[in-house]
């Protein structure tokens, strides 16, 4: 049965970058019935905090990103150093203690020579009275592994076939000197224990893969099946890395982003397949194919999400948006006309708001200065209200007679003083909805 995992941190909220790699495995597990597992990497006891691990948790309720059952990697530690203790008992584990200086040093040494900055592996040749000679004067080191100096090789299901030479990479640590086991071990462990057959996650983790195959080997596990997709952009290819901050989920929905625009742009983003609207997750899962995606970076421009989130809107039935009109104020036996005018005209759930206080506030008019005696003349005319969807014709046609106007000539102006903006619904849907005209005060 197919696994796969989302594995984020509870350092920060989700962002669109973490959303693609929670979004694929989720759809690759429910396309094949399998198992979605939420997996929290909380092994940093420091930068990890609760309110962030139901923030992750609130958010991908809200696009509906249900799991199966949920991991925290800070219950399963016992698990880990297990791990470590066998692969010291194998000889494949060793504690090296350079100091930060001294391995920059050594990088800037290598760099200097044409070389890789690999690590040179010199605590190996360490005897153990000089490892104690250490302990006592730095503390206890960084635990790495000891990488197969061989060609690392498999299939990816979005880069195709990747081979790293082993020998180009440094031995990974994988604990630090304060006991804290790092991601590249924990996931190994848990992907291994937990039966994930599917990884995808971002191609700035390839050489984290290379690494990873290697550590499952030696724990007698069998490799997933990895996929890594490409790093998203800002629309004109810069990078998004200072601007995540603001591209977090819960802004996206506080900026009135709806769940499924920002689903089935994801979802096809930096793939052949163009980005079509879809309503529900498993009509998004039905059309998507890990194989259509590229590896070159993929632009991402949240500005594509409004028409997305447009697009949806347009197609609600009142029920739907009932909640937002009446907390709005619009009365109960206006709200299905209010919502059949607008719902046309807006980007967004917060234009809902701006309607409301043009229809029932009014906004300050539009007269062109060659219409002012004319929207004068045809505001003495206008009845008092409350207006109905006949008073539009009934009192155009009154202001045709009295000026001679027709045309755009004698509705745009009217439109505008009324509205206040050149465009919009069919005034005559307007009209009754209007509960204060402010150009009455251009009649003088």
């Amino acid at each position: 049965m197919t696994t796969t995992r989302f594995a984020p941190s509870p350092t920060g909220f989700i962002h669109v970058g973490n959303l693609r790699t929670a979004l694929f495995n989720y759809l690759i597990a429910r396309k094949s019935g399998g198992t979605f597992i939420l997996r929290i990497d909380d092994t940093d006891p420091e930068r990890s905090k609760e309110h962030y691990v139901d923030a992750i948790k609130e958010d991908l309720e809200w696009l509906g990103l249900t799991w199966d059952r949920v991991e925290r990697q800070s219950q399963r530690l016992d698990r880990y150093h297990d791990a470590a203790d066998k692969l010291r008992g194998i000889g494949r584990f060793y504690e090296a203690f350079e100091t930060p200086t001294e391995l920059d040093l050594k990088r800037k040494k290598l760099l200097n020579m044409g070389r890789p900055p690999v690590y040179d592996r010199a605590a190996l040749a360490l005897s153990e009275a000089e490892k104690d000679k250490l302990r006592a004067e730095r503390g206890n080191g960084v635990w790495r592994f000891k990488l197969d100096q061989q060609r690392i090789e498999w299939a990816d299901g979005i880069l195709g076939d990747i081979s790293i030479d082993a020998a180009s990479v440094s031995d990974p640590v994988l604990i630090r000197g304060d006991g804290q086991v790092l991601y590249t071990l924990a996931s190994v462990v848990d992907d291994t224990e937990m039966g994930v057959t599917h990884v995808v996650r971002g191609s700035d983790h390839v050489t984290n893969t290379a690494t990873q195959i290697q550590i499952i080997e030696a724990l007698g596990g069998t490799a997933p099946a990895f996929a890594h997709h490409s790093l998203l952009t800002g629309p004109q290819g810069e990078g998004l890395s200072k601007r995540l901050g603001t591209l977090s989920l819960r802004d996206l929905r506080e900026r009135g982003i709806e769940p499924e625009a920002l689903l089935s742009l994801m979802a096809r983003l930096g793939s052949s397949q163009p980005v079509e609207l879809r309503l529900t997750l498993d009509e998004i899962a039905e059309g998507f194919d890990l194989s259509q995606f590229g590896s070159a970076p993929t632009k991402f421009d949240e500005n594509d999400l409004l028409p997305l989130t447009a697009r949806k809107l347009h197609g609600l039935p009142l029920a739907a948006v009932a909640e937002d009109i009446a907390a709005l104020g619009v009365p109960a036996d206006k709200a299905e006309l209010f919502w059949s005018v607008t719902r046309e005209n807006i980007v967004t759930r917060h234009d809902l708001k701006d309607w409301w206080q043009l229809f029932s506030e009014g906004r300050e008019p539009l007269v062109a200065e060659e219409d002012r005696e004319f929207v004068a003349q045809a505001m003495a005319l206008l009845p008092e209200g409350p207006f109905d969807r006949d008073t539009w014709g009934q009192w155009t046609t009154a202001v045709k007679e009295a000026t001679g106007r027709k045309g755009k000539g004698l509705f745009m102006p009217l439109r505008k003083a009324l509205t206040g903006q050149e465009r919009g619904p069919e005034m005559a849907d307007v009209m009754p909805l209007l509960q204060k005209v402010p150009a009455r005060a251009l009649a003088g």
